[in-house]
């Protein structure tokens, strides 16, 4: 009788036992569905803060809940998450079919494969360390915070692999199980980066047609001295000099770019370099919300 097809089940015996420990380390370190959580949470933060920190708001000031990051992660995350997907199918699918050529090859067909992982992987990640030591003197460099981690994971990825393939030294698997950690903690560090990147290209995007935000117009008892030609400032007039002092000033060109427990954070309608955001708390002012300009 004739043994059957190689699949999925027929890898070497070392390959099962290390894919189940990396799988069980991670699933005892965090639940499957808090770390899903945590992912949304982290990468609608980063996003958040990247877009505000553009307009010069510090995305904490906001007091933002842990559903309102989440709400703003599928944007960020949509791109890098579809990117990964393909790439871990394509990286299942080409294991796959080198487990099956190397369970047919023979171990002296194998080995030089292995030594050319080993050593494409120990370079990527030498590479990888020398960046991380040289960080002080390659922060301005923009690409760094992608090309850094996409090494460190490639290098760590390679050895892991050919530590598993290995057929004549057995690599321990603590060493396996932290390489593929350390893969890990890269993916995590590339998207991280690149929700940044959305983050403040969401925010330059914004900066060049403020007129998408909602229209305000704010009365304050007091001026706030805009210093900007964009926002119109116009006294109100007095109806009983002996009142208390009411509203006093009214201004036009503004945006509303947030708002949280009351507060406004407003934007002049125009980015100019002289542009700043107001933050205006709701005993200070009465505000009106324009209609779009847009006819029915």
């Amino acid at each position: 009788m004739s043994d059957p097809p190689a699949g999925d089940d027929d890898a070497p015996p070392a390959v099962r036992p290390v894919l189940a420990q990396v799988g069980q380390v991670l699933g005892t370190v965090v639940a499957p569905a808090t770390l899903v959580s945590a992912l949304l949470f982290y990468f609608g933060y980063v996003s958040a803060r990247a877009q505000l920190a553009y307009f010069g708001v510090d995305v904490d000031t906001l007091g933002y809940s842990t559903q309102d990051f989440v709400m703003r992660s599928p944007q960020p995350l949509l791109v890098p998450t579809l990117v990964l997907l393909l790439a871990t199918a394509g990286l299942v699918a080409a294991d796959t079919r080198a487990r099956r050529w190397a369970a047919a090859a023979g171990d002296a067909r194998v080995r030089p494969w292995v030594r050319a992982l080993t050593v494409l992987g120990a370079v990527l990640l030498a590479t990888a360390l020398a960046l991380l030591v040289a960080y002080p003197s390659l922060r301005e460099w923009a690409p760094y915070a992608l090309v850094t981690p996409a090494l460190l994971g490639t290098g760590a990825l390679l050895l892991a692999r050919a530590a598993v393939w290995s057929p004549t030294s057995p690599t321990p698997r603590a060493t396996v199980v932290l390489l593929a950690l350390v893969v890990v903690a890269s993916v995590f560090w590339a998207t991280a980066t690149l929700a940044q990147w959305s983050g403040t290209g969401q925010g330059k995007a914004l900066a060049r047609d403020l007129t998408a935000l909602p229209a305000v117009v704010v009365d304050t008892r007091e001026s706030l001295l805009p210093g900007d030609p964009t926002v119109e400032e116009s006294v109100l007039p007095v109806a009983d000099p002996t009142a208390p002092v009411e509203y006093r000033f009214r201004y036009r060109g503004l945006r509303l770019l947030a708002e949280n427990d009351g507060r406004l954070f407003l934007v002049p309608e125009r980015w100019s370099p002289a542009g700043s955001t107001y933050v205006l708390g709701p005993d200070d002012v009465r505000v009106r919300f324009r209609f779009v300009d847009d006819p029915p």
